[in-house]
């Protein structure tokens, strides 16, 4: 057999995961409005490789080979009109490469590709965002051919890759004496800007200048001859190649605590706020981290790996150490350095160490703190930041109050809720202006939760609140359950529920109307029996409110019951609610409650509506809709008749 019919048997032409034929699609039809970031992602991911060379070698110094300096090298060929982007780091082996180059093997991929309007400068802004590396080659390249070999394996287990980004890939074995990954962009008719070493310098510079290895490249001179920049055969270092976590805040710009979290964070956007701080003490560690701009897509994916980069004495260990902040800070990005760790730590070292959850308190201390000063800040540009943050991230920060015990007031301090106050869905109310606006005697901070801001808002039980003045607070997130439910009280005012218990106002009550709701008690006893005879497979208590001003009747829950959105909440994600019967209010000023004093002949359908729309307002869902309207029907047309 011949070596090209030997070659041939030894490719395979492969088709590309249909999310990634999409994103293609996009990469090479959108008109980018930064293609350059294409350089930085190649760079970090080369980056990424030589860290995880590192960290394996530090069991097995072997896989450094003959070669235990790592570099990146970046360069150009005009004539060929190629880009080379290589590395001598950690390599991939065939089954990694399809996995890593036939796929994207990142949560929350459907996520993004949900929200892809057709509009190709809108999706082209979130390719940036997604943070999609490797394929963003394709951006400036119509064609790409990757060369790898992992570290450890023979010569003979080196992988080609080649694509055109049309939907399809071949990949062979191949002869590779070196071990890490070769990448080379053959260049689209109008990249011809990229065949440039000071470009190339310039782009390595503007993103790329903290990579800690060190990113290499031909230098060059001018040539009298030729009238342009030759390259020689001297290697010369482009970026600082220094950790820039480790160098003094003073030293370092504004510009490049941004695009370090640019590489760190995988992000296209800037990040909202940083803190960068050396902590000394019994327990040495440098802290740089970032609150995203903007929440990632896979937030809510609770297999998605967390942001935080560990190292041990400038060493990559790992970069999913979810141990170094808990799960509702899941957002930050960014990375710690301990002088302290033993450098083989493990996972399950770090989950017994003290020292990790010494760490662990110091980072989440300084998140929430950051976190404080811009929900606390005078300037508009801070009350600005926060409002963002929370849109973005409030949501996950929510589920800190049932998480983290050490620091619930401090979490519940920056919360923030829609409430009656501005009656807008925008949650702007914190607990504290709460506090400061509340009516003087005035012991609790009142709440009602539903399924929508809407069923909030115009909740019944809210309307002797409105009659008097009181703010309530509107809460329609799922998590606002959870979080009313560990959060029992605020700088010593308890949280209530509006639709729980028995309403007491306290001195917010004057004596007159309080004589009068002891009057309607003894007045409407015997209808109070009469609905409760009616109802009593269905409520477990009837009683006379002074909740209510303009409806006739409302469900309130008892004091130590579950309430009636929690219990859907739990029934909606699959879990058993206990079964509770509610407790019915009347209304007994209300038109259709005193008509209901009179009526025999059709008392039991009254009582049975009655209660059915006390169900709907509330959110409730009917056991029998086709009986709840077939009643409405029938005493319609009996009062047409006169009847009812």
């Amino acid at each position: 057999m011949s070596v090209d019919a030997t070659t041939a048997a030894n490719r395979e032409t492969m088709g590309f995961q249909t999310e990634v034929k999409q994103l293609l699609h996009l990469m090479i039809h959108s008109l980018y409005s930064n293609r350059e970031i294409f350089l930085r992602e190649l760079i970090s991911n080369a980056s990424d490789a030589c860290d995880k060379l590192r960290f394996e070698a530090l069991h097995n110094g072997s896989l450094f080979e003959s070669d235990p300096d790592l570099k990146i090298r970046v360069a150009y060929d005009k004539a060929a009109r190629t880009l080379t982007i290589s590395d001598n780091g950690v390599g991939m082996s065939r089954d990694e490469v399809i996995t890593n180059l036939g796929t994207i093997a990142k949560s929350g991929t459907r996520e993004f590709f949900s929200r892809l309007s057709g509009d190709q400068q809108k999706d082209a802004h979130l390719i940036g965002q997604f943070g999609v590396g490797f394929y963003s080659s394709f951006i400036v390249a119509d064609r790409v051919t990757v060369l790898t070999r992992r570290a450890g394996e023979q010569a003979s287990q080196g992988v080609r890759w080649e694509s055109e980004g049309a939907g399809e890939f071949s990949i062979e074995m191949v002869d590779r004496p070196e071990r890490g990954t070769e990448i080379t962009l053959h260049l689209r008719e109008d990249q011809d800007d990229l065949l440039s070493g000071w470009k190339l310098r310039a782009i390595i510079r503007k993103y790329s200048d903290h990579i800690v290895q060190p990113i290499v490249m031909h230098k060059e001179s001018w040539d009298e001859e030729k009238k342009e920049q030759v390259a020689t055969t001297e290697d010369e270092t482009v970026n600082k190649a220094s950790a820039l976590w480790t160098r003094a805040k003073n030293d370092i710009a504004e510009d490049e605590y941004k695009e370090f979290y640019k590489h760190v964070g995988h992000d296209f956007d800037d990040p909202l706020a940083w803190v960068h701080a050396r902590v000394e003490g019994r327990q040495e560690y440098t802290q740089l981290l970032y609150v995203p701009g903007r929440a990632p897509f896979d937030l809510w994916d609770r297999n998605a790996r967390h942001g935080i980069k560990l190292y041990v004495r400038r060493v990559f260990i790992m970069d999913d150490a979810e141990q170094l902040l808990p799960n509702y800070l899941r957002f930050v990005r960014g990375v710690v350095d301990s002088a302290d760790l033993p450098l083989n730590v493990s996972r399950e070292i770090l989950q017994e160490s003290k020292d990790i959850e010494a760490i662990r308190n110091g980072c989440t201390k300084k998140i929430l703190g950051l976190l404080e000063d811009m929900a606390n800040s005078e300037e508009a540009e801070g009350k600005e930041k926060y409002a963002k943050f929370w849109g973005e991230f409030g949501r996950a920060l929510k589920e800190g109050v049932g998480q983290d015990f050490a620091n619930k007031a401090r979490i519940a301090g920056l919360l923030r809720f829609a409430s009656t106050h501005a009656d807008t869905p925008e949650e702007s109310v914190s607990l504290a202006d709460y506090v400061a606006r509340m009516k003087e005697g005035q012991d609790k901070i009142y709440y009602v939760a539903a399924d929508s801001f809407n069923a909030a808002k115009n909740s019944p039980h809210l309307e002797i609140f409105r009659k008097k003045g009181i703010e309530v607070l509107l809460l329609s997130d799922r998590v606002d359950e959870w979080v009313v439910g560990n959060l029992t009280d605020f700088e010593g005012k308890a949280l209530a529920s509006v639709a729980k218990g028995d309403l007491d106002l306290g001195s917010l009550s004057d004596e007159a109307e309080k004589q009068e709701q002891e009057s309607a008690v003894g007045e409407f006893k015997e209808l109070v029996d009469k609905i409760k005879a009616s109802l009593a497979d269905r409520v477990k208590e009837v009683r006379v409110t002074h909740r209510l001003t303009d409806s006739p009747a409302c469900l309130v829950a008892d004091e130590h019951d579950m309430s009636a959105n929690l219990a859907r909440l739990l029934k909606a994600a699959g879990q058993q609610a206990p079964d509770m019967k509610p407790i019915l209010e009347i209304n007994p000023r209300h038109p259709v409650v005193l008509r209901l004093r009179y009526e025999d002949g059709k008392f039991d359908d009254w009582a049975s509506v009655l209660f059915d729309q006390a169900l709907l307002a509330e959110g409730g869902q009917l056991d029998d809709p086709a009986t709840f309207v077939r009643r409405i029907n029938d005493l319609m047309l009996a009062m047409t008749q006169g009847k009812a």
